[in-house]
């Protein structure tokens, strides 16, 4: 296991967000056209460190969910 890769990179501004705009995960859920779970959301909001292919499928979900065009670099500091 590689130990200088730092996994645990706390909250993320995807939270912040998130509460701005009155989400919750559940309808990121349920506004993905594409399988995202509960436990991709809270890992992206707790800063988990996620793959690029599940970054994107949360930014997907988020921006159809608060019907705004928001980047990758605007929810993850990572």
């Amino acid at each position: 296991m590689n130990k200088d890769i730092q996994r645990d990179l706390g909250e993320q501004p995807i939270a912040k967000i998130m509460a701005e705009q009155g989400l919750k995960p559940n309808d990121l859920v349920s506004n993905s056209t594409e399988q995202i779970t509960h436990k991709m959301v809270s890992r992206a909001t707790k800063g988990r460190r996620l793959n690029l292919k599940i970054q994107y499928r949360v930014l997907n979900a988020l921006n159809k969910a608060a019907s705004k065009q928001y980047a990758l670099k605007d929810i993850f500091n990572y």
